[in-house]
């Protein structure tokens, strides 16, 4: 299915819980937000009837998010359910790594592809403050075992706010030299809560890594995933470096993705505030013909792009309300 600008739609978002067992300082303040009624949720079969119902307009690549998607009981399997249908390429999660390594295994066996890492400083002292958690050892063990598992391939996302120090990307740059990775550095968004402040550009950490003598940035040939990184790799190293630029540089003309919200809203762009009631819908015992509509209702109202860098607009929900 092509939107009104003539760009495939073929990639879901699926935010399966509101609930994270850290408070990122740009996601959420430190006292939480309130959370959704359990019954507000999406239950795991009316999720697994939506990718049914929107596999048949096209989509066969999905990414579950939350929150922390792994907190949510039954994650593993629901991800075997998903796998079971046989009609999704690309099953992918994006998660903070508490979890990982106790569930890595288990991920892997129900027949999830690969994992996003949100990991934006290695320093601990940072590591607490930016996310209102001690576990950063936990989270790098999550990596080491996605690793070894073999989700593959492991990303990690560094979101550049001002925990972001050159001694990071010291540690990232030995991490792309001893593995199969990707590490992505993403343009800071002033789209949730101003609990820290954007860090270096990403103009600025790919220079740093042009003069670090280790040879220049060579453009990595190939795609690995659905999303719009631009990778690069140094000589010599085993893994990647991506750079996300959704304000200096969007990659709106591109996007082929639409989100699904743990309570049930279709969103055909994450920075617009255009949602469309599927709960409802499906509770009221909604045929398939009808869920098709409004996928393709969603398909003509998704925008051209966004205007994030003229301004900051007005959101109706933040961040952690939406899914990342």
């Amino acid at each position: 299915m092509r939107d009104g600008y003539n760009r495939c739609i073929d990639y879901l978002r699926i935010s399966v819980t509101d609930r994270c067992n850290f408070r990122c300082a740009y996601c959420m303040p430190p006292d939480g937000v309130k959370l959704l009624d359990h019954a507000d949720i999406l239950a795991y079969e009316e999720i697994l009837y939506l990718i049914r119902v929107f596999n048949k307009y096209g989509v066969n690549k999905i990414r579950l998010t939350g929150g922390e998607p792994l907190v949510r009981k039954g994650i593993v399997d629901f991800i075997r359910a998903i796998s079971s249908l046989g009609i999704i390429d690309d099953l992918s999660l994006t998660t903070n790594g508490s979890l990982l390594a106790d569930m890595a295994e288990d991920l892997k066996a129900a027949g999830l592809h690969r994992v996003n890492v949100s990991l934006d400083t290695v320093d601990p002292e940072r590591f607490r403050r930016i996310t209102g958690s001690a576990s950063l050892e936990r989270t790098l063990a999550g990596i080491e075992k996605a690793i070894a598992v073999g989700l593959h391939p492991v990303k990690i996302n560094v979101v550049l706010t001002s925990a972001f120090m050159d001694s990071d990307l010291s540690y990232f740059v030995e991490m792309v030299y001893r593995y199969p990775i990707a590490v992505r550095f993403i343009e800071y968004m002033p789209i949730g809560y101003n609990g820290t402040g954007p860090g270096m550009t990403p103009a600025e950490v790919k220079n740093r890594l042009n003069g670090a003598g280790l040879g220049m940035l060579e453009p990595a040939a190939g795609s690995i995933g659905n999303g719009p990184a631009k990778y690069f790799r140094l000589p010599g190293a085993k893994g990647l470096f991506g750079f996300i630029t959704p304000l200096t540089e969007h990659f709106c003309r591109a996007c082929n993705r639409m989100r699904l919200t743990a309570d049930g809203k279709l969103r055909p762009c994450l920075l617009a505030n255009r949602e469309l009631d599927l709960k409802t819908l499906l509770r009221a015992g909604a045929s398939e013909q009808q869920v098709g509509e409004v996928f393709r209702q969603a398909l003509s109202e998704k925008p051209a792009g966004h205007n994030l860098a003229a301004g900051q607009p007005s959101f109706q929900r933040k961040m952690s309300q939406i899914g990342g």
